[in-house]
């Protein structure tokens, strides 16, 4: 499905638990004009979105199974840079002309985010407002989240300095574990919650904004903590520089604020709707 804002890549409406998720892994001067107009901008490594699909797991297994391609890329070092090419203002430039999406976007960094939709004990939804000091969208609103890190899963080096041996299988299975823990990570840190109090997360779906065709992977989370509990706990929250505001609000009253989300998490919101409205069928 693809809006004015954003086009779903990849949607599952069950909800996709990690044993059901894998994960394979596989310019400088616009750098500085931003991180001189924002000092608080920092370089990091990101895993890099290269396609998904999804694989029935058939009359035996009777689930599905999510297929999400991964490579790397950072804010600024490697030849496909999100600042160099996401965030160029020429992004459009960088888009090779096919229909097909991993084709499209080849040529960007696409680092991939992530963002719950965490659901309260009275079943509100938690939408924070973004705070000024953040490299894209200062203001606008926004579900929790953030992206996985690469260095969750690096392989210490060896004692006599050569590679670690490790095979693909354990790399792969450590990326998968980093997707579930960090969206949980990010909430935790993002509104204050204690992690004792949210669900294991699942994985329902893929969402890309249009604008700066910027990719996010989206979890449902439920917390068992009421709204006003919640508000109270966001005062301390360890990230709380990144919002200035937390809303808790029905799905109803979501619906009229979408408009002020980036594509991506309005994506989000599109495929929550679908998981309630799948949960509704059974």
């Amino acid at each position: 499905m693809e809006t004015a804002d954003y086009k779903l890549l990849l949607t599952c409406p069950s909800g996709l638990s990690p044993s059901q998720v894998l994960f394979p892994f596989i310019l400088l001067d616009i750098w500085e004009d931003r991180i001189q107009s924002n000092s608080s901008l920092y370089n990091g490594k990101k895993f890099r979105y290269g396609g998904c699909s999804l694989q029935d797991g058939g009359e035996a297994r009777g689930v599905s199974q999510a297929c999400l391609h991964l490579g790397s890329t950072d804010y600024r070092i490697f030849p496909r840079t999100f600042v160099g090419t996401n965030l160029n203002p020429l992004w459009e430039n960088f888009l090779a002309p096919s229909e097909v999406d991993v084709i499209k976007c080849q040529h960007t960094a696409s680092p991939l985010g992530n963002g719950a939709i965490v659901v309260t004990a009275d079943n509100e939804i938690v939408v924070l407002r973004r705070s000024d000091n953040v490299g894209e969208f200062a203001g606008h609103l926004v579900f929790p989240g953030g992206h996985p890190e690469p260095e969750k899963v690096e392989v210490a080096s060896s004692q006599n300095g050569q590679d670690p041996v490790v095979t693909t299988e354990e790399l792969n299975k450590k990326v998968s574990e980093e997707m579930f823990d960090s969206i949980s990570r990010e909430v935790v840190e993002e509104i204050g919650v204690p992690a004792t109090s949210l669900s294991t997360p699942v994985f329902i779906g893929l969402s890309r904004r249009i604008l700066n065709v910027r990719p996010a992977a989206f979890f449902y989370m439920k917390c068992n903590l009421p709204s006003k509990e919640i508000h109270q706990l966001y005062s301390s929250a360890l990230d709380g520089y990144e919002s200035i505001q937390l809303h808790t609000v029905s799905p109803v009253i979501l619906e009229h604020m979408k408009s002020k989300m980036p594509g991506c998490h309005q994506g989000g919101f599109a495929l929550y709707k679908l998981m309630i409205e799948a949960s509704t069928k059974v």
